[in-house]
């Protein structure tokens, strides 16, 4: 019987079964199996496009669309809007995405990355990290992928990886966020914040920190989380230093459903490092970033999709029960 408590229904969600012999057929040796058609998108997709990575994916009118990080040929970053009807092959836009202000005296934005994308209530938001006197959380709304709307940033310099919850958590909107500095951060927790309007923020709890080895350095939420029997189940990205700078791997936690600031289960080994050629070389060596996931309630499954060496977007699936005993039976 599936965990999962709140989801979609995704019948063609891509998906690819575990390896039946060899790499990544022992469930207990990797939990999550990479696409074998890696990378999905490719740096180029563009017109000027210099690489496509750490995007959000979401279902959509039976097929699928997205808000992707292009960076360009000048290096300077945004988010442009995708179609698939697979979610395999994409069509991305060639032109970042326009949003609307929803008050004339919302500042212009220098950049935006990283974005995270949600259906809440009655439409999709969109959380990105945005470029107003460093890095913050730009916040926005669509309702068909067509017309953007922004509303005022979430959060003030210096923070990243804001990711929304799919309900509210009592009364209040809730989120998790990385505060970070103006820098590449060497340090960072992840914390979690409510709002009665997505306006006005509070109600910061710490929710957790590095915690040695993958993670030694700093940690930050990936995807939205997942709502489960068993509790929040949340992909979050971990960082190490080494002689040759950061490595980003990831692996998944389970939070308290009612007090999401509270971990339940948290595991020692990381689930994907980077080990492909296409997540070890690129612009950033050593990087998987996951930032979206797509989960079929009816069936379990899980498809990631995750930045590969800042450059690439990959996929790996699983299997959300899988995925859950895993974290128990691995947790510090």
């Amino acid at each position: 019987m599936s965990k999962i408590v709140n989801g979609t229904s995704i019948p063609n969600i891509p998906w690819e079964d575990r390896p039946s012999s060899g790499k990544g057929s022992d469930p207990n040796k990797e939990i999550m199996w990479r696409f074998s058609k890696n990378p999905v998108i490719p740096r180029d997709l563009t017109l000027t496009s210099n690489s496509i990575f750490n995007s959000a994916v979401v279902p959509f009118n039976g097929e699928f669309a997205g808000v992707f990080r292009c960076d360009d040929t000048t290096r300077h970053m945004d988010i442009h809007v995708g179609f698939s009807k697979d979610g395999v092959n994409w069509k991305i836009e060639d032109n970042a995405i326009k949003f609307e202000k929803t008050d004339p005296e919302l500042p212009d934005s220098d950049y935006k990355y990283d974005p995270r994308v949600i259906w809440l209530e009655d439409r999709y938001y969109i959380i990105w990290c945005n470029g107003y006197k460093g890095p913050c959380l730009g916040t926005g709304y669509t309702y068909d992928f067509k017309k953007f709307y922004q509303i005022e940033n979430s959060m003030m310099p210096y923070n990243r990886n804001g990711a929304f919850f799919p309900r509210k958590i009592g009364n209040n909107y809730a989120m998790y966020s990385r505060p970070s500095d103006s820098g590449h951060t060497p340090f960072g927790d992840m914390w979690y914040s409510e709002s009665p309007d997505l306006v006005y923020w509070g109600k910061h709890r710490h929710v957790m920190g590095p915690n040695g080895g993958w993670q030694s350095t700093k940690i930050g939420a990936g995807p939205c989380p997942i709502e489960t029997s068993e509790g929040w189940l949340v992909f979050y990205h971990g960082v190490l230093t080494s002689c040759n700078g950061f490595v980003y791997s990831f692996s998944a936690a389970l939070m308290d459903l009612d007090k999401p600031w509270k971990v339940i289960a948290r595991p020692k080994p990381y689930i994907i490092c980077p080990k492909e050629i296409y997540e070890i070389a690129g612009d950033v060596p050593n990087v998987t970033f996951p930032v979206a996931s797509l989960v079929d309630k009816d069936t379990g499954k899980v498809a990631i999709y995750y930045g590969c060496a800042d450059t690439v977007t990959g996929l790996v699936f699983g299997k959300v029960d899988e995925i859950i005993d895993w974290v128990k039976k691995n947790k510090f």
